[in-house]
């Protein structure tokens, strides 16, 4: 069975994400702080060291903080930046490192559809998210001519029992939709799909 690299398996999106993907794939979740750069790098390394070449990532962590630029800390601008994009560049360079470039593969991120709205509020997490856009597409460029591929899910905002307190359900993104979404990108199916920012809508 191939082995999956999955961050952020024990949130609410990983736990679904996991469910859906594990009876094709052993997955293995990243226990780490993804703040503490050297340990992610670690990590990956030893997953492949113990189960051989992973066939990819999935990268589902993050943080998220509100704020207009004037309301945004430098201790939040830098976490959201830590959290959004620096953690994800370090386990997707990790990851792809330990890849065999002969054999297919795949790096899929989770990002936001904030980034194409960008709607006022969420300055740092915006533009970490946009950032995080950006590095998956040059990523998939860096790509071309191997079987492996990078592309992004831009959900709004999810299904999950905090976010129904403000928001109405049907105005959320089902857990589900987003695991089928990423097991359609995992899979033979997709293997022409590369550099892709595909936005998920309630609707």
């Amino acid at each position: 069975m191939r082995t999956l690299i999955v961050t952020g398996a024990s949130g609410g999106l990983g736990t679904e994400v996991v469910r859906a993907l594990s009876g094709t794939f052993a997955i293995r979740a990243l226990h780490v702080d993804l703040a503490n750069l050297p340990a992610v790098g670690d990590a990956v390394r030893a997953i492949a060291d113990e189960v051989g070449p992973p066939y990819g990532l999935v990268h589902l962590a993050g943080g998220f903080a509100p704020g207009s630029i004037a309301e945004t800390t430098d201790e939040t601008w830098a976490k959201m930046i830590v959290l959004n994009l620096t953690a994800a560049f370090t386990v997707v360079r990790e990851t792809l490192a330990v890849l065999d470039r002969e054999k297919p593969g795949r790096i899929i991120a989770v990002s936001s559809q904030a980034t194409l709205t960008k709607a006022r509020g969420s300055v740092a997490y915006t533009v970490a998210k946009s950032g995080l856009n950006v590095l998956i597409e040059l990523v998939a460029k860096e790509l071309r001519g191997t079987s492996i591929t990078a592309n992004a899910i831009l959900p709004s905002s999810l299904d999950t029992p905090s976010m129904r307190e403000s928001v109405a359900r049907e105005k959320l993104v089902p857990l589900e939709r987003v695991a089928d979404t990423i097991a359609f990108l995992l899979s033979a199916a997709a293997a022409n799909v590369n550099g892709a920012l595909i936005p998920l809508t309630a609707r």
